[in-house]
């Protein structure tokens, strides 16, 4: 079983195949969301540790809707916001969100996972 659950919603087939494959060689449970709706009844159901997500998204609601969503009772959730079309500021996002933009380095995704749900187990102990 595994300890750490990373949730990629990403409307990119590839994308998120190729991270998900990535994030899975570390380790990690993926769970995937090809868009916000499928997001939002995954994380009613199962604990995640961390959030990758694209900004743009079919359906409706963005990366951002998401994470505005998020703030209610997922607030603490670690989240990184990609995107190649948005540039966005800190203060767009959440306390605990972060920003890369696209194309970005899958291991260097990997490696931020990484390191937002080491902080975030080092904030909750």
């Amino acid at each position: 079983m595994y300890e750490r659950t990373v949730l990629i919603v990403e409307d990119e087939l590839l994308i998120r195949m190729v991270l998900a494959d990535a994030l899975f060689d570390q380790g990690y449970d993926v769970l995937e969301a090809g868009n916000v709706i499928e997001a939002v009844a995954i994380i009613g159901q199962k604990r995640v540790d961390a959030v990758i997500t694209d900004v743009d998204m079919p359906g409706g609601f963005s990366g951002l809707d998401l994470l505005r969503m998020m703030s209610t009772n997922h607030a603490n959730v670690p989240v990184i916001v990609a995107s190649g079309g948005h540039q966005l500021r800190q203060d767009d996002m959440p306390v605990g969100a972060v920003f890369v933009p696209k194309p970005y380095s899958v291991t260097g995704i990997v490696s931020m996972v990484g390191e937002m749900i080491c902080a975030d187990k080092r904030r909750r102990a």
